[in-house]
């Protein structure tokens, strides 16, 4: 089987994880919340692999770093959410801790794919 160039990402791996770790955190929430924050965050989450992916398909080193952009400010809306959870008592604070942690792993190889990218865009 063939392994896609997004797939060798370690930033793509651990965006996986963190989906896969908060679709698991999501059914304690109230029900009420399955139209709103839920899917805001399942969204949210999801995006930034996709957005990896996609970037990956692109020619340019440029257009793959705007999508890595768009992975990083993704990845920034879920902190967003997770912090919302954690203010209405949805999550404890040890769930967001741990949440938070994953995506501070999250942005700060997102940065430095981001940098990369750039610079090979330069003349």
């Amino acid at each position: 089987m063939y392994t896609y160039s997004f797939e060798k990402l370690e930033v793509w791996q651990l965006a996986r994880s963190l989906r896969k770790s908060i679709y698991l955190l999501t059914p304690k929430f109230p029900k009420e919340e399955t139209f709103g924050l839920v899917s805001q965050l399942k969204r949210s989450v999801s995006s930034i692999g996709a957005c990896l992916a996609e970037g990956s398909g692109k020619i340019t080193p440029k257009d793959k770093a705007h999508y890595t952009n768009m992975a990083y400010t993704t990845t920034l809306e879920t902190l967003n959410h997770l912090i919302a959870a954690l203010d209405l008592d949805y999550i404890t604070q040890e769930e967001y801790l741990l949440h938070r942690s994953k995506i501070e792993d999250i942005t700060i190889k997102l940065s430095g794919l981001r940098n990369s990218q750039i610079n090979k865009s330069k003349p």
